[in-house]
């Protein structure tokens, strides 16, 4: 009998070692697919294992649903959110991010103004939209009644309008200035509005940063003597952290939040002072 060279070979492997075992039963999940699963479930609290089976095949992968069932067990995440039972809260977060677009946060903050009558404390209300962080800031009152807080409210408004903002929500705090009529006025736009829980200053996270930049980068700087003093440098840092100053954070790539602005690469580099160069804007000077 006559065999092929390679065949001979495999015969005496055969000989010495035995024939060779093939693998027995499905491959072996990855750390990755497991660790992708488990991400899905979790970022969509209200996707079972059949929907994220899909998503899985869409991204060109694939796992049975039985495996993706006992990752998600193995994980502690229920694999099949049941329809009877009530839906499950969504996360604060998750419900900002899906209403930036077309949700407002006010808050008020304060600065020491010191008169010829002793010092005086001087409230102001802003509003910011969360998608573009765009601002909007009151001028100074040192009496916020119900009047003044309503009249900020119609300025919003009016704001919000000339920027082409469609407000559906209102994001605000506990605090009692926000009277009746404020809400009143919000209400017949159709606008919702939402009160955080008492002490979670967290919960309205873009009002509190932007006051607590104000106050950083400008108002901690000066001592005001008057409300026209203060309403100046206010009206000059919004202006300024409106149309000049870069900003950080997810989708802003640290660019200025001016959707006209274009970045110019030539010509000398010039800096623009105001507030006695507390703020600081650099621009190329055009040949």
């Amino acid at each position: 009998m006559i065999v092929q060279p390679g065949t001979y070979r495999r015969w005496l492997n055969q000989s010495y070692h035995g024939p060779r075992m093939k693998s027995v039963g499905r491959p072996k999940i990855t750390e990755e697919l497991r660790e992708l699963v488990i991400r899905l479930a979790s970022e969509n609290i209200l996707w079972g294992y059949r929907r994220i089976v899909g998503e899985l095949k869409k991204l060109g992968l694939y796992a049975g649903h039985s495996t993706v069932k006992r990752i998600l067990n193995d994980a502690g995440i229920h694999p099949s959110p049941e329809k009877s039972k009530p839906t499950p809260p969504l996360p604060w977060d998750v419900f900002v991010k899906a209403h930036m677009e077309s949700a407002l946060a006010c808050d008020f903050f304060t600065k020491d103004v010191y008169t010829l009558l002793g010092k005086k404390t001087a409230y102001m209300l802003v509003f910011i939209h969360l998608k573009s962080r765009q601002v909007y800031c009151s001028t100074s009152t040192y009496s916020p009644d119900n009047a003044w807080v309503t009249q900020q409210g119609r300025n919003a408004l009016l704001w919000c309008d000339q920027k082409k903002i469609k407000p559906t929500i209102l994001i605000r705090d506990a605090d009692k200035k926000f009277s009746g009529p404020f809400l009143q006025i919000w209400k017949s736009e159709d606008v919702q509005i939402l009160q955080i829980p008492h002490r979670t200053p967290q919960a309205n996270a873009f009002a509190e940063s932007f006051i607590g930049t104000i106050k950083r980068e400008c108002l901690n700087f000066f001592i005001c003597f008057s409300q026209s003093q203060l309403n100046y440098i206010l009206s000059a840092w919004v202006d300024h952290y409106n149309h000049e100053r870069p900003h950080r954070g997810v989708g802003r790539d640290n660019t200025v939040l001016d959707v006209n602005f274009s970045a110019a690469r030539d010509g000398p580099i010039q800096c623009k002072e105001r507030l006695g160069g507390i703020i600081k804007s650099y621009y190329r000077e055009a040949a």
